[in-house]
């Protein structure tokens, strides 16, 4: 089952306060250009379920959006890029850095790397940030489409090579990802299924994280 087909917009909220109650969630992150709305749309079949513009930068709250299984899909602000006033970039920076590290519903993070330029120092800097949750990883190397098929496969081998300390210390997993050609939608949904089947099959304790606990 695509779980990611039928997907519907359920609400955006722009403070943690505002977050709604959800069961479990996974989350879309990535730089400002890495093409992560192009991927959503794409994973979704829905041409503007998540906005894309020529302009990085433009998702600039925290958008949910319902699954197929109950459980909801969440655009989170792009990072490295925003031509907007220092108060409102500091305030993006906080709300995604105190969703990810404090969400309880998180299961697991998608994050969106362009293929021509994976794991640029803000990139690493995400996997670090997130690496204190336990909470898994899977990294789309978008737009894969730009490159021939013998980059793409050194491209993929150079990323996993260079993850090798990450997986030491975290669940992390990668793909070539493609929305122009549809390419990678059935292994993103396979990962992402697992990943609410293991959360269902967890004792309800272990479904909250300390920092969310100590929130509440």
């Amino acid at each position: 089952m695509n779980l990611f087909r039928h997907a519907q917009f359920y609400t955006t909220v722009n403070h943690l306060k505002d977050l709604p109650t959800t069961a479990a969630e996974i989350a879309f992150v990535g730089r400002s250009n890495a093409g992560k709305s192009s991927a959503i749309n794409t994973l979704t079949n829905h041409t503007r379920l998540a906005y894309v513009s020529k302009t990085p930068g433009r998702t600039q709250h925290i958008n949910f959006f319902e699954l197929t299984n109950g459980g909801f899909m969440v655009d989170l602000p792009g990072y490295g890029y925003a031509q907007v006033p220092e108060a409102i970039r500091r305030h993006w920076v906080t709300l995604l850095g105190d969703y990810l590290q404090t969400r309880a519903q998180l299961i697991g993070l998608i994050l969106i790397m362009d293929a021509r330029h994976p794991l640029k120092e803000l990139d690493k800097q995400m996997l670090d940030f997130f690496a204190g949750t336990n909470r898994p990883v899977h990294i789309l190397l978008s737009k894969a489409d730009k490159l021939s098929k013998n980059e793409q496969i050194k491209t993929l081998a150079s990323v996993k090579k260079a993850l090798q300390p990450y997986f030491a210390r975290q669940q992390v997993t990668v793909q070539l990802f493609s929305s122009l050609k549809k390419h990678g939608i059935d292994e993103v949904n396979q990962i992402v299924a697992d990943w609410f089947d293991q959360h269902a099959s967890l004792p309800v304790a272990e479904t909250d994280t300390p920092v969310q606990k100590a929130n509440n």
